[in-house]
């Protein structure tokens, strides 16, 4: 989120442009789901815009909002983060993949039955959704979040992996102070991250091609 309808709008836009950029570079199949993450956190911003212009409340496009950031992502990104790795490294990641899944199916039946309200803050907007054993959930979002990038082999992605924690934790107290919502710059960065490691893979045939190769 960021701290205006304005910013998210054109963050929003940006990233989702980098998501576009990021999935026409992409020349292993198995890396389109992390390089289509930047267009997905594209898209949340600008619903998040539609909260701002609605002044918050329990409208479609908060539960929009809550339906990408709750139960979606969780599942998403490890689920990116095991198809984009080798077979010999997809054992160890099954872990915050499933913790992903559980995640997400205990999210997505809150979000069914209880209705999620957001409220304007100041310059911070703050959501509002009923949620039993909040601290267990919460280790399963980051486990399946940012463990699952913490235990890429590829360098970059657990670049990722420490930039999303950490910035997550500042990002939570400025927003827990109700200064400014800087989700949208750690949004961001997350997405240049990912457009630069999906520049950066080569296609399948030549990666296998140079392991084969070595002694």
């Amino acid at each position: 989120m960021c701290w205006s309808a304005t910013a998210d709008l054109w963050a929003g836009l940006g990233i989702a442009a980098v998501g576009v950029a990021s999935l026409a570079s992409v020349r292993r199949p198995g890396d389109a789901p992390l390089a289509a993450l930047p267009l997905l956190l594209g898209a949340h911003q600008v619903v998040e815009a539609a909260v701002w212009h609605a002044g918050g409340g329990t409208g479609p496009a908060t539960l929009a909002w809550a339906a990408i950031a709750l139960p979606l992502l969780p599942l998403w990104v490890p689920l990116g983060v095991l198809t984009a790795a080798r077979p010999a490294d997809r054992p160890r990641l099954l872990v915050p993949l499933a913790a992903g899944l559980v995640t997400a199916v205990v999210l997505a039946y809150r979000l069914a039955v209880h209705p999620v309200a957001a409220e304007i803050r100041g310059r911070t907007l703050g959501y509002a959704v009923d949620l039993p054993y909040a601290p267990l959930v919460l280790a399963g979002y980051l486990l399946a979040t940012v463990g699952a990038l913490l235990l890429a082999r590829d360098r970059l992605l657990r670049i990722l992996g420490l930039v999303t924690g950490v910035g997550a934790v500042v990002c939570a107290l400025l927003w827990r102070t109700a200064f400014v919502s800087t989700w949208c710059a750690l949004a961001a960065a997350a997405s240049l991250l990912l457009f630069a490691w999906v520049r950066g893979r080569r296609p399948v045939a030549a990666a296998y091609g140079s392991e084969a190769g070595r002694p």
